[in-house]
């Protein structure tokens, strides 16, 4: 019997950043992996840090399929959420491409919804709330793809304690207890049948110096990337959410952002049945 394969994509969330080992990232997936099953699993980890949607389609996926991976793990969304190209029914309808590939070679797939990237970062209501609706929006879409794909949906951690010095990517104590849910997860599935892994971290967790370091070194040139790109549409995002706060109609916002999503969950319906036709 060939040993279970196990395909990891997304972004630096699963490629493993928080939590180092040596000079590289393990992270959630591969404890995962080293619990799946009593013998060795055959685990390839194709998520790179940066990567969104259309990264995953058109680079991961094909590395992906070449595998033949028995489990397929996806969580992704978050750099999409941070550009100014943000596109939902775009967004949509890649995963939907993705999942049903892997689907439809017989694979078992994984995915998690994600935590507002405004709130993980501390942001001012107005700068948090627009990204909020964008991250709700995609994890609107995952939800319902993993229904549609027959996917293991788990949740993110959203503990503020499980995550990493630069508030960005959980910490290892953050990517072990994904790690479990999603082997709880499997397990209940009869999909895992490894033990599982340990909730207890080898590494202390990042101190409040170490946080504040980040932000001072690391985490300037983040911003100031991000800028170029994000900060001056959500700048007038957060413009936009002020003119509605004084108006009493901030839930127009919310409505807009939840029809968004319906509306390209729809359109990946029509098209479905279209190409039937």
């Amino acid at each position: 019997m060939r040993p279970l394969r196990f395909v990891a994509l997304g972004d630096s969330l699963t490629e493993g950043v928080g939590d180092p080992v040596g000079n590289g990232w393990r992270g959630w997936a591969a404890l995962l992996a080293a619990g799946l099953a009593p013998e060795p699993v055959r685990f390839t980890n194709l998520a790179v840090s940066g990567a969104q949607t259309r990264d995953v389609l058109e680079t991961q996926l094909p590395a992906g399929l070449a595998l033949r991976p028995d489990l397929v793990s996806l969580v992704v969304g978050v750099n999409d959420t941070l550009r100014r190209t943000f596109d939902i029914r775009a967004a949509a309808a890649r995963l939907d491409t993705v999942y049903g590939a892997f689907a439809g070679q017989g694979a078992v797939l994984l995915t998690a919804c994600l935590p507002d990237p405004g709130a993980v970062l501390g942001l001012p209501g107005a700068l948090a709330r627009p990204l909020a609706r964008r991250q709700r929006a995609v994890n609107t879409v995952v939800h319902a793809l993993s229904e549609r794909h027959g996917a293991c949906d788990g949740t993110w951690i959203h503990d503020r304690v499980m995550w990493s010095a630069d508030r960005l990517h959980p910490g290892e104590r953050g990517h072990r207890q994904l790690a479990l849910r999603c082997h709880a997860l499997l397990a209940r599935a009869g999909l895992a049948t490894g033990a599982a892994p340990s909730p207890e971290p080898e590494s202390p967790a990042p101190t409040r110096a170490a946080g504040l370091w980040w932000l001072a070194t690391a985490g300037t040139g983040w911003v100031a990337r991000r800028c170029t790109d994000l900060l001056p549409q959500l700048l007038r995002l957060a413009a936009d959410e002020l003119r509605h706060d004084a108006r009493g109609t901030s839930a127009r916002l919310d409505l807009r952002a939840a029809h968004a999503a319906s509306a390209a969950l729809a359109a990946l319906s029509v098209g479905e049945w279209t190409d039937a036709a």
